[in-house]
């Protein structure tokens, strides 16, 4: 078998030059709050499969056009958005994401992408490299197709070793356990694949439809902390806060959704995240520094119970400064009554 690329003098210098960049999105975070840290942002809602879990896709939405996902990515780079990640939908279905990823790039960001897989081949995957992707994510649910999660490392596995050898980019497995999975120890099994080809391994506990809460079987948290016990590289390492999830406890922490976090939906609008439609609702085209520092300050009332990793990890950088205080974004309920001091908002079905 070949030399895998990323272990080529040329693969070690493109993950070189990635780590140089993402230690100096680190430093400019740390020494300024007025930016985003991380937006994922959505160019097709529609996706191939129909997991049991998720509430993230359709079957009929058409791809933003390029033209849009131009402006929209423009409107990242001018609030000076360090890392823009691709999510879906299924984000390989939309015919130009090789050109997305070039304007990500353009704008000075880190670009990423969330994706089934399924519809990687050797020929796409070095396309990708040549558009310039830094990350990868792929979720893999359980070692054989079910009606939850088609998400299989079965089906998967090829794409796997596809992309062990040819992938220039990081890629980070995520397995899961939790929301009706039969079988927690397939964690166990992805994890142990996901490194023996070189990956990075990590795993989360699955929401309910509204990112809150459900905790976790004895079998289900016995193999969560196993997962966890191992070595943790790059942002497996901020993954604590699930301590406390897996144990039915909620997190005392700070949610900077709106501010260092921004999930901009197929409609172009800035969201808290994928399960906080509305808030505060505003289109990227219009969103402003000063909407930034705002969301800051914003104390949300769902984030005690919120098992949204990207937002979690995002805001642990700013986790020792700036107490959060009640203001309410547009979009918000009026004023609050039970608790003054957070924005309140509906988690209900």
């Amino acid at each position: 078998m070949a030399i895998p690329l990323k272990k080529t003098l040329r693969g070690r210098w493109i993950a070189g030059t990635r780590k140089v960049r993402e230690l100096a999105m680190v430093a400019r975070a740390l020494a300024n709050t007025s930016h985003p840290v991380l937006a994922q942002i959505v160019p097709a809602r529609f996706c191939n499969l129909s997991c049991g879990y998720c509430n993230e896709y359709d079957k009929v939405s058409e791809p933003v056009p390029l033209e849009e996902m131009y402006r929209r990515i423009d409107h990242l780079g001018r609030l000076g958005t360090a890392m823009i990640g691709i999510s879906g939908g299924e984000p390989l279905t939309h015919p130009h994401l090789d050109e997305i990823i070039r304007r990500m790039r353009g704008t000075g960001a880190i670009a990423g992408m969330i994706t089934n897989g399924y519809l990687l081949n050797v020929e796409r995957i070095q396309r990708l490299n040549a558009a310039g992707l830094d990350h990868m994510q792929i979720s893999i649910d359980n070692l054989e197709p079910d009606e939850v999660s088609k998400k299989s490392l079965k089906v998967l596995d090829k794409k796997l070793e596809m992309l062990a050898q040819y992938a220039e980019f990081h890629v980070n497995i995520n397995s899961v356990v939790g929301g009706g999975f039969k079988n927690p120890n397939d964690a166990l099994v992805i994890g142990r694949r996901a490194l023996a080809l070189g990956f990075e391994t990590t795993i989360g506990i699955i929401h309910d439809g509204s990112g809150q809460l459900k905790p976790l079987k004895e079998d289900e948290a016995r193999v969560y902390y196993e997962m966890t016990n191992r070595k943790k590289t790059n942002y497996s390492r901020f993954d604590d806060f699930q301590a406390a999830i897996a144990e039915g406890q909620p997190n005392d922490w700070r949610c900077r959704a709106g501010s260092r976090y921004l999930y901009v939906c197929e409609n172009g609008l800035v969201h808290y995240c994928s399960q906080q439609r509305g808030y505060p609702g505003t289109p990227i085209a219009e969103y402003t520094t000063r909407d930034v520092k705002r969301e800051f300050l914003t104390g949300k009332s769902c984030a005690p119970h919120c098992t949204i990793g990207c937002v979690h990890k995002i805001s642990y950088i700013d986790h020792w400064r700036a107490p959060q205080k009640r203001i309410v974004s547009p979009g918000c309920p009026g004023p609050q009554e039970a608790t003054p001091e957070l924005v309140q908002i509906q988690t209900g079905g």
